[in-house]
């Protein structure tokens, strides 16, 4: 079973902001949560603190496991470890993909992305994120644009190599 979000789809959501998770997603979401059962509704976790973004970022149960595990093994107190527990712990929602294989969105995190009939889901590995159309348009057409940038013989996949665009002009 996959463990990774991949692909994009767009999806109404209705006036209670009833929206379905794409069939794929459910799948690593259930895979995910280790506390899952077959025939029962995977949870999920919603972090919304960071105002720089334009969409919804949502966690598996053990990738904010993950993220939960190093945030505790900063120290108390500190200036990191605050911000932190702010943006992952106080600023995100808990809850679970209903029997229907929708999410419930609560108005606060609707209105923090502007959506209003539409969704677009996006697969980013161990995470997904969730977009207003207009603005993952926008984004997706900065990427296209900074891909033109590189030189015409780039392939992505120099970057798992640790090769840079910098490298390949020199």
């Amino acid at each position: 079973m996959s463990r990774r979000f991949r692909g994009e789809s767009q999806h109404k959501v209705d006036s209670k902001g009833r929206v379905s998770i794409p069939a794929q997603f459910r799948r690593v979401l259930e895979t995910c949560d280790p506390n899952w059962q077959a025939g029962g509704n995977p949870e999920l976790v919603i972090v919304y603190g960071d105002k720089r973004r334009g969409y919804l970022e949502c966690y598996t149960i053990e990738a904010i496991q993950e993220v939960d595990a190093k945030i505790a093994a900063l120290p108390r107190g500190s200036g990191p470890r605050k911000t932190l527990e702010r943006l992952f712990n106080r600023q995100s929602y808990q809850m679970s993909v209903d029997e229907t294989g929708r999410l419930v969105l609560p108005a606060k995190l609707r209105d923090r992305i502007g959506l209003d009939g539409e969704a677009v889901f996006a697969g980013a590995g161990d995470t997904f994120q969730i977009w207003h159309p207009d603005a993952y348009d926008i984004e997706t057409a900065e990427s296209d644009a900074a891909l033109e940038e590189l030189p015409e013989d780039f392939d992505p996949l120099m970057y798992l190599d640790g090769i840079t665009p910098d490298q390949l002009k020199g």
